[in-house]
């Protein structure tokens, strides 16, 4: 083979392992202390994730959910108080797709960490939901709460909190590029007394059509 003919073969087989095939397609594992992709249309793991750390937390905080702050049952173990989350209802600007389920489970996991608190399984919470014919929204009303309560304490399960989680979005427009504020807000109700608590995180991230419009629009010497 002439050293021309072997030089042009040799570059279509770089540029194509560059680019990738038609269809190809090349996955990695993450390392636990990578950092998340940031997505490019939407928001993903690198908005979610601090956003239900930040709300948990506060909330978790503010309802003084700490180990010595609990009161010791009669075997000396924290008597920890039933949280029955009802769900997530996403009012962004999004389709979040799968990450649903995930945030779910991600917001009930921070909240089995707490000393003071337990949740309720999701099944046992759909299944009362399909017996009553309930939406999570309608469960503040009196009777529908009672209800929906005496379903759940009929399987051994009695209720101290109802928490909803609401995920919603604010978008700022500039030419090409789009600022969206995204807010996360937990409502804590607590059934004994009526009273509830409720705390947002935010995260707010830009998009642009080129990497010139961060820079443009997000010049630390502008204001």
């Amino acid at each position: 083979m002439h050293r021309r003919d072997w030089l042009k073969s040799f570059s279509i087989v770089t540029f194509t392992g560059m680019v990738g095939c038609r269809g190809y397609q090349y996955g990695h594992v993450l390392k636990p202390e990578a950092a998340n992709m940031v997505g490019s249309h939407e928001a993903g793991a690198e908005v979610f994730d601090p956003l239900i750390d930040e709300a948990v937390a506060k909330l978790l905080a503010r309802q003084n959910v700490v180990s010595e702050d609990c009161p010791l049952g009669p075997n000396g173990q924290p008597m920890k108080k039933s949280i029955c989350f009802v769900g997530i209802e996403n009012k962004s600007a999004e389709d979040i797709g799968d990450f649903k389920d995930k945030l779910y489970n991600q917001i009930d996991s921070r909240i089995l960490e707490s000393s003071c608190f337990q949740s309720m399984s999701k099944r046992m919470v759909d299944a009362a939901l399909h017996e009553t014919r309930m939406r999570p929204d309608a469960l503040m009303l009196p009777d529908n709460m009672r209800l929906f309560i005496a379903v759940l304490e009929r399987s051994g399960a009695p209720v101290d909190y109802f928490m909803y989680a609401t995920l919603t979005s604010g978008t700022t427009k500039r030419n090409s590029s789009t600022q969206r504020d995204y807010e996360l807000t937990l409502e804590l109700v607590n059934l004994h007394s009526g009273f509830a608590d409720k705390v947002n995180a935010e995260v707010r991230k830009g998009y642009h059509k080129t990497a010139a419009g961060k820079a443009w629009n997000y010049n630390p010497f502008k204001r």
